[in-house]
């Protein structure tokens, strides 16, 4: 059985079966000034990736920490934007933050997960453990 990384849920696993758990997490885990940024989850022979689609951010906006096996990557961003003229001010506001949840599988390497941001995604590479990687087929002689 291949190990996978799951999306940690804060809602029980009924929901997760019946609706998916990221609808089900948008109408009701989600605060009005939160947006969900798509993820896509990759397996390769040597590690995993998890690819944040996270344009207009910056890479000091996000934080990402592991606890017992949870990543959570997240990140809160605010943007004030000021125009003053003689009679009118206008100023807008604009503050967006997310959090998301992956528990990682016994079999990666932990220590030597790196992230990078480059052209709006955030790329989290999680290494596998030796044991956990594709070994090539080989053919076994009969004695």
């Amino acid at each position: 059985m291949i190990p996978m990384i799951r999306r940690k849920s804060m809602l029980p696993n009924l929901s997760e079966g019946l609706f998916g758990d990221d609808l089900f997490a948008r109408f009701f885990d989600t605060p009005a000034n939160t947006t969900m940024p798509a993820v896509n989850i990759k397996e390769g022979k040597d590690e995993y990736t998890i690819e944040v689609a996270a344009p207009g951010f910056d890479k000091k906006d996000f934080k990402i920490d592991l606890n017992n096996n949870v990543l959570e990557i997240s990140s809160e961003k605010e943007v004030k934007n000021e125009e003053n003229s003689e009679k009118v001010m206008r100023c807008e506001f604009q503050y967006a933050s997310f959090k998301r949840y992956f528990t990682l599988p016994d079999s990666v390497e932990s220590d030597k997960i790196k992230a990078t941001y480059k052209d709006g995604i955030l790329d989290v590479v999680i290494p596998k453990k030796e044991e956990a990687k594709v070994k090539p087929m080989r053919q076994i002689s009969i004695s």
